[in-house]
């Protein structure tokens, strides 16, 4: 069953999402923001200003998952404007940014993280990603740009939506199997093997 805005509430009063917004926020005192907070049936998590790194190509490599070299990341400048502050994801590239919300999930509830509309009609896609039953911490976000032009990735506001599932309890949780992604703290988390 997908959650809906009242079970997410009562979840996250629980401590299933920290910092939590009770509405879904689309100001910043007279500023517009990306919408972040909750849904009717999701809830759209922030882009952290702590990190956002870029894969570049380095002659002669391949990125390998299972032997990832963090030199193919380059760290993007945090920017800043009257529109807020922000990074810049080339054309035709894939960045890695983390959330600014932590998730605690409880042992019957997964969820899957969606892109918003505002970023995929500027050619932003946010990868799907899954947090399983009893996962825990601050998600690694990825996007990729597929236009042909440089785009802004807002920091402090909405980049992802992520969408609860309630299933019956299953017999290995991600916490109980001690899952390699378990506890990511509030920056960007490299691939594991």
């Amino acid at each position: 069953m997908i959650l809906n805005d009242i079970q997410i509430s009562e979840l996250a009063s629980r401590g299933m999402i920290e910092p939590f917004s009770p509405e879904l926020i689309g100001c910043a005192g007279h500023l517009p923001v990306l919408s972040y907070g909750l849904s009717s049936y999701g809830y759209d998590l922030r882009l952290s200003p702590s990190e956002f790194k870029i894969f570049q190509h380095i002659p002669g490599t391949v990125v390998d998952p299972k032997r990832f070299n963090p030199e193919n990341l380059k760290t993007a400048l945090l920017l800043h404007d009257e529109l807020g502050d922000y990074f810049i994801l080339p054309s035709r590239s894939y960045g890695l940014g983390v959330a600014v919300e932590a998730l605690d999930l409880p042992e019957n509830i997964s969820a899957i993280c969606v892109g918003k509309s505002t970023y995929a009609r500027c050619g932003i896609i946010a990868n799907v990603t899954p947090a399983e039953a009893g996962w825990r911490g601050h998600l690694t976000l990825e996007f990729s740009n597929s236009s042909a032009a440089d785009c802004r990735v807002y920091a402090m506001e909405g980049a992802v939506q992520m969408i609860f599932f309630q299933g019956e309890p299953c017999r290995t949780s991600y916490r109980t199997r001690q899952g390699k992604y378990q506890e990511q703290p509030e920056q960007i988390t490299l691939p594991r093997v």
